[in-house]
């Protein structure tokens, strides 16, 4: 799933046609830039993605964030007052964890699919299995200094849903309009997602 930090509105609608042209199917749109918003509101009107929005820290961002077109939220950490708001608005909420304790929050609060956040500074695999062993009903989005040299292992897990990460369009990409790279990262990104 590519997790997008996008400083500009107008390249949202470009951003979303490459990425659905290289077979992304949902994309995570981070609220850490001033236009996130809008970025959210012209690419969830693409129609060619499910698009979601990530770094949500409060439940204002997640009302926002589903006032603009959100189909699920993304956070970077387990906060009740954000689950507790996705639900009211009816939508899936996948919330941030890095340690045992979070999880075990997460499980009691009725959330399985949580984030492993930073996934690669935590330990990666390592991490991700151990935390896997005692809790085999949670599963995970791992996301945070993934790249495509590290998809296919995370993906070869039974735990993992999907693999978030920023690699199939980074800043250097927007700023330079490369949405022909973008389409293509996102397509060998799909390619070595499946089995």
């Amino acid at each position: 799933m590519p997790v997008l930090t996008v400083p500009y509105a107008d390249t949202a609608t470009a951003l979303a046609a490459a990425l659905a042209a290289g077979g992304a199917r949902c994309a995570e749109v981070t609220f850490r830039t001033p236009q996130a918003e809008q970025v959210l509101k012209a690419m969830a009107a693409h129609g060619g993605l499910t698009v979601g929005a990530g770094t949500v820290l409060t439940p204002e961002q997640a009302e926002r964030a589903v006032a603009a077109g959100a189909r699920f939220v993304v956070s970077p950490g387990f906060d009740e007052a954000v689950v507790t708001k996705c639900r009211e608005l009816e939508v899936p909420v996948v919330p941030g964890i890095a340690t045992a304790t979070e999880l075990m929050r997460a499980l009691r609060a009725g959330v399985d699919t949580v984030k492993l956040f930073p996934a690669e500074a935590l330990g990666g695999l390592r991490t991700l299995r151990a935390l896997a062993a005692p809790f085999p009903q949670a599963r995970f989005l791992p996301t945070g200094g993934i790249g495509a040299d590290l998809l296919a292992g995370y993906l070869a897990e039974p735990t993992v849903v999907a693999v978030g990460g920023s690699w199939m369009a980074t800043s250097a990409h927007l700023e330079r309009g490369d949405y022909e790279v973008i389409r293509r990262l996102t397509a060998e990104a799909v390619e070595g997602s499946q089995p």
